[in-house]
């Protein structure tokens, strides 16, 4: 799915407009209506104070035309409008003299000095303040008026944004906006969903369909891809019965030292689970018997030393390379490392220790492989491109750092977002429970697993990532987000790969009379 900027939403709407020989005012009118369906097949004509505060832009609008709708079919709504400015916009005065042709209880004007209404907590809140072209701090009284939606603690629905974010920047004081229960957007979700700082103002979020362009929707580029599995499953490449171990390549994992063996076993085993044809271990001596006895599907390779990696050293021809897991930064280890960039010209996965040798000698980087894929957790993405003052400071780093050398970053987070060039791809699946040693060791695995089958390097890091987390998904269900570890994710992928190709559950007429009755 595609997530639209700012300005890609408003050229959107324009040309919709046009090539639908329809008036803003109509395209407004369809977004309010969504909006209403949207309420009304879950509140079925319930009773409950509905409280609508509207601003006086375009956001505002789609407010009032919730709001007549609402009220035509009988709800309990009141409406009000902040009104602390002069500049309204042309559609929304039109859906202030339409509401008010429907009722007799008028919007209530609340200026910069009023009180506020009474919500109760078992009410509902519709924040159609500010939409996405607000490109100012909010007034203190606003922000007040924020706050007061928080303490009521009243379920909170934002029309398209929560009203006081940005679209491309992060707010330095949290009050300053909405915080929502949940956010109904149009066209496409907003990229600050995704991220860390900003992902906690709204709890759920749904796309509204309002009836764009189809063919502005089909072939405007976007810079963020939201990738679930619809997205994924064009990419998978089926296996054809008389295929052999042979056609899906040799895995490499380099790393481990001594009591950190446990990474490599885990990266080894999920390459393999991704469907590797071969695998092999390169560690050192200490970790042979562990390998051999652990995972026998796995072949192993050791150093001569029994602790760390000194040399890095085979007479196998790997199709790719994972490095770095469990691996430690000794200085030999880091001038082994060294050398083998210097002759290497196999694709690379680098991770966790991999990275940190790269941060404390940069000058490594240049010898990296052209679309090398990096796996960084937060810490060693911050060792790797420097501190970021947000996560949209931390992206545009991230992205520069991609294009000087010519890399994919996967970012690691609860919405893992891999970085090729200017382009973000978001991952939809995973969940806290991979918030536990050894997930980032098989998600090195998965991605080094399916980078040998012949998956392109950005194709490889996109599928990987979400099947990574869909394993994680499928596995909480078992083991609850505490009890779940890494090998858990690796027993899991069998049913992440059937579950591309299961259809979603119809209702049995059975269980749709239950629901009628409920």
């Amino acid at each position: 799915m595609k997530l639209f900027s700012k300005e890609q939403v408003y050229q959107g709407d324009k040309l919709t407009a046009e090539r639908q020989k329809i008036s803003s005012t109509d395209l407004m009118e369809r977004a309010g209506m969504q909006i209403f369906n949207w309420m009304h097949m879950r509140m079925q004509g319930a009773q409950v104070p509905i409280h609508i505060f509207c601003g006086i832009g375009n956001n505002g609008g789609d407010g009032l035309v919730l709001a007549r709708h609402l009220i035509l079919d009988g709800y309990h709504v009141k409406t009000y409008v902040i009104n602390c400015s002069d500049k309204r916009s042309k559609d929304f005065l039109i859906n202030y003299d339409r509401i008010k042709n429907v009722t007799k209880d008028w919007p209530t004007l609340l200026s910069c000095t009023e009180d506020f209404p009474e919500i109760h907590q078992d009410d509902i809140i519709v924040d159609a303040v500010f939409g996405i072209g607000l490109n100012r701090p909010v007034d203190d009284w606003v922000k007040s008026l924020f706050i007061h939606f928080r303490k009521t603690k009243a379920f909170t629905l934002s029309i398209d944004i929560p009203s006081g974010l940005s679209t491309d920047k992060v707010l330095e004081d949290e009050d300053a906006a909405v915080w929502a229960g949940y956010t109904l957007s149009f066209a496409s979700p907003k990229l600050i969903f995704f991220l860390p700082e900003t992902a906690k103002y709204t709890i759920q979020w749904e796309v509204l369909d309002i009836g764009l362009d189809q063919e502005f929707l089909y072939t405007t580029n976007t810079e963020a891809e939201l990738i679930g599995k619809h997205e994924v499953l064009p990419l998978y490449k089926p296996r054809e019965k008389f295929s052999h171990k042979g056609q899906f390549g040799h895995s490499l994992i380099i790393g481990g030292s001594h009591g950190k063996i446990g990474a490599v076993t885990l990266a080894s085993r999920a390459a393999l689970s991704a469907g590797a044809g071969l695998v092999t271990a390169y560690v050192p001596k200490c970790g042979y018997m562990v390998l051999q006895a652990s995972f026998p599907e796995a072949m192993v390779i050791t150093d001569t030393d029994e602790e760390i990696i000194t040399a890095i050293e085979f007479d196998i021809e790997p199709t790719v390379i994972g490095f770095g897991v469990g691996l430690g930064t000794n200085t030999k280890t880091i001038s082994a490392f060294e050398a083998f960039l210097e002759k290497n010209k196999i694709p690379l996965v680098i991770d966790a220790d991999g990275i940190n040798m790269l941060a404390k000698k940069k000058t490594l980087l240049k010898l990296l492989p052209e679309n090398t894929i990096l796996t960084p957790h937060a810490k060693e993405l911050e060792r790797l491109v420097g501190a970021w003052k947000d996560d949209f400071d931390k992206l545009k780093k991230v992205k520069a750092f991609s294009k000087k050398y010519t890399c994919i970053v996967a970012v690691k987070g609860a919405n893992t977002i891999t970085v090729f060039g200017d382009k973000l791809y978001i991952n939809t699946t995973g969940n806290p429970g991979l918030s536990t040693g050894g997930s980032g060791d098989v998600l090195t695995g998965i991605i080094t697993g399916f980078l040998s089958q012949g998956y392109e390097p950005l194709e490889a890091t996109v599928f990987g990532v979400y099947l990574h987390g869909r394993s994680a998904d499928i596995a909480v269900e078992d083991f609850g987000y505490q009890s779940l570890v890494a090998s858990h994710v690796i027993d899991y992928l069998g049913q992440a790969f059937i579950d591309l190709f299961k259809q979603p559950e119809q209702p049995t007429e059975a269980t749709e009379q239950e629901q009628e009755k409920a």
